[in-house]
């Protein structure tokens, strides 16, 4: 199902610019572009969609005062060129803070949050977790590309300073990004940081021992800080029965 976007903005260039990232993007529908405040008011009002695209300082109505009469609460990224409204933001449903000018990259970033809140529509059955796995994705930028990656190929990680090395069955991709920022996005229930210079994908553990972790046959090494975290997880995994021996 796509995931529908409306973009407000009193700048023809930035929703222009926000038409384009969008199209660019097979998952997200844009199914509304305003200028006019009020006019985006009177169509969301009666047209719900599931993210929106919005600036916060505009004529006669702010982004703010345009979310509050909602009858219901939209997911939203904000995007403004003041950074003071930050903090202000965060009374709402808010997915991401962008500050303009936004870049692709930057916006792929935001996108990539969508997945992990938005809720299960209305009238439909709770999804399994292992069936909504198989759709979550985040973009990262390899090389000039934004690299769309399934989460669920995600095997580990690895930290190369301002950099990550994030290794999948089909081999691995290095992208700009330090590895604390990305231990943040990702699930805490599916990967978890076993190292100052790893986080592994749980669901890919293939053997464990007390320095190492082997995921497709490669040994990844256990910091000593991050032990008894990493024992707390997997001793919530173990039937009572027990598996041996604790880490």
């Amino acid at each position: 199902m796509a995931i529908r976007c409306f973009v407000l903005d009193d700048e023809p260039l930035a929703t222009d610019l926000l038409r384009d990232y969008i199209g660019r993007l097979p998952d997200l529908e844009l199914t509304g572009i305003s200028n006019s405040p009020s006019q985006a008011f009177s169509i969301l009002q009666y047209t719900p969609v599931d993210v929106v695209f919005l600036d916060i300082q505009m004529p006669r109505l702010t982004g703010f005062e345009l979310l509050r009469p909602l009858a219901y609460r939209p997911k939203v990224i904000f995007t403004t060129a003041f950074r003071e409204y930050a903090l202000d933001s965060y009374e709402f449903d808010v997915l991401d803070f962008l500050v303009k000018p936004v870049s692709f990259e930057r916006f792929c970033q935001a996108v990539g949050k969508i997945y992990r809140f938005l809720p299960t529509p209305a009238g439909l059955p709770e999804v399994p977790q292992a069936a909504v796995a198989v759709h979550e994705y985040q973009y990262f930028k390899v090389n000039k590309e934004m690299v769309k990656l399934f989460l669920k190929d995600i095997l580990w990680i690895e930290s190369l300073k301002d950099y990550v090395r994030i290794h999948t069955p089909s081999g691995p991709l290095v992208s700009y990004m330090r590895i604390s920022y990305l231990e943040e996005k990702l699930p805490p229930d599916r990967f978890l940081r076993i190292h100052k210079s790893f986080i592994v994908a749980l669901h890919h553990i293939q053997a464990i021992s007390a320095l190492y972790i082997r995921i497709n046959n490669r040994e990844i090494p256990i910091g000593r800080i991050y032990k008894a975290r990493l024992d707390e997880v997997l001793q919530k995994d173990r039937p009572e029965a027990g598996l041996g021996s604790r880490l």
